[in-house]
């Protein structure tokens, strides 16, 4: 019996079956240089497809070079998403796309329609590569300065396809906190981050207005970097603030490296996870502030996590307009439609219920504290990155027991696919055959 799949499920699956496939990879004696216990393959594994990057292994020394070569494999189909990669590949052996596929591409992407889809899918692959491999030169001849030149081509492809899919897995013991006051590797990753994060939907509309293909950016488009940019320069701000008289930080460094420091924490809990600031010397302020920043996450149809900054925008919004009254959310002079309000509030919510419920199995299992588990939860399901870490180079993951590796890699999964997506893959849709009289409900 043949079963049917929806674009959600077949999503699901599409990304288990690279988890699985970089973990048994991961976990042969090769990939290796100390050995790797399955259950920390795996976590590695769904942190690379999650594009997430909290680590339980030290990457450059605990891992060979076909290890670091697989990781970085996994965090470009990650990135890419399951339905573009295989659709990049079936357009090399010259398979044609059904309209099927085109479906789950569109879900994959975020798109609204599948016309033009796999014209949309050549591009966003022709865009990535453009980047990254310009973000490979800037880097490889930065890194070319303190190492040979094949180590200084590696450091720059791995972490310049990082950087772009927003992953922050690095070649680097210390991650980036030996280059936090180099301008050129400051600028290069963040720009990567960004470009990453802002989503290929963006990216389009931009290019397409550039051209004079369209006269005007979407409201979507317009919304995203509106809230990027608001997000960035007010936790940039706000972080130098805040750790300004923090001895173990900011008050050891120079002016240059302490607004850098500041611009790049402020950028990668977008969900990119690098760092060139110890987490763990951070102020209780600056934790919760970096929280609040990894929830949003990136934007709709890029390579980062979260729920979005179109979600959050949209949220604040709709809240202004209940207080003020108005019947409708209106951005830039336009309406937003009213189930796309309603999804935004039933993502936020699925959302921060699934965190707290995860933090609390988190500390109740691991025995934690509260803010280095809320920490480590939402630094999972932002697919960021960032952790307070085990003491040594490796994330807090690392000093949980096998359940609570598993908790997180399953975190960074439903962080990746999105808390609605795998609401919608695993329940069955209802069809209304009727309505029920409406009541009167008192709330406030």
């Amino acid at each position: 019996m043949k079963i049917k799949l929806s674009p959600s499920q077949i999503l699901v699956f599409g990304f288990l079956s690279f988890i699985l496939m970089g973990a048994v990879l991961l976990a042969l004696p090769f990939s290796n240089t100390r050995g790797c216990s399955f259950i920390d393959a795996l976590f590695t594994s769904t942190s690379a497809v999650c594009v997430t990057g909290l680590i339980v292994k030290d990457i450059p020394n605990d891992f060979t070079l076909f290890g670091h070569i697989v990781i970085m494999i996994l965090i470009q189909l990650g990135g890419l998403g399951y339905m573009t990669s295989a659709t990049i590949f079936a357009l090399i052996i010259g398979k044609r796309i059904g309209i099927t596929e085109r479906l789950i591409i569109k879900e994959g992407l975020n798109v609204e329609t599948i016309e033009g889809i796999v014209r949309f899918t050549k591009g966003v692959l022709l865009f990535t590569c453009i980047f990254e491999l310009i973000g490979t030169l800037i880097l490889t001849l930065r890194f070319m300065q303190d190492f040979r030149l094949e180590d200084a081509f590696l450091y720059g492809l791995f972490h310049a396809v990082s950087a772009f899919n927003n992953a922050g897995f690095s070649l680097f013991s210390d991650n980036l906190v030996r280059f936090r006051g180099d301008i050129l590797v400051n600028l290069t990753i963040t720009t990567l981050v960004i470009v990453g994060g802002v989503g290929f939907i963006v990216v389009r509309d931009i290019y397409k207005f550039q051209w004079k293909e369209v006269n005007k950016l979407s409201q979507h488009t317009k919304i995203v970097l509106t809230t990027t940019a608001l997000l960035i320069i007010g936790g940039a701000i706000s972080i130098y603030l805040l750790e300004a008289s923090n001895p173990r930080t900011f008050m050891s460094m120079s002016l240059k490296e302490r607004i850098l420091a500041s611009y790049f924490s402020s950028v990668t809990p977008r969900t990119a996870g690098f760092n060139t600031v110890d987490y763990s010397l951070m102020k209780t302020e600056t934790l919760f502030l970096t929280i609040i920043l990894m929830f949003i996450g990136a934007s709709p149809g890029g390579t980062g996590g979260g729920v979005k900054t179109s979600t959050f925008a949209i949220i604040i919004a709709s809240l202004y307009a209940t207080i003020r009254g108005m019947s409708h959310t209106v951005f830039f002079k336009r309406r937003v439609p009213s189930d796309t309000v309603s999804k935004a509030f039933l993502l936020v919510t699925l959302a921060a219920i699934f965190c707290t419920i995860s933090t609390h199995f988190i500390i109740t299992t691991q025995n934690t504290q509260y803010l280095s588990s809320m920490f480590e939860v939402t630094s999972a399901f932002g697919t960021v990155g960032l952790s307070i870490g085990d003491g040594g180079v490796r994330s807090l993951s690392a000093l949980f027991t096998p359940v609570g590796k598993l908790a997180i890699s399953l975190t960074m999964f439903v962080g990746r696919l999105g808390p609605l997506t795998l609401a919608i893959a695993v329940t069955r849709k209802l069809q209304e055959r009727f309505r029920y009289p409406e009541g009167r409900v008192i709330i406030g």
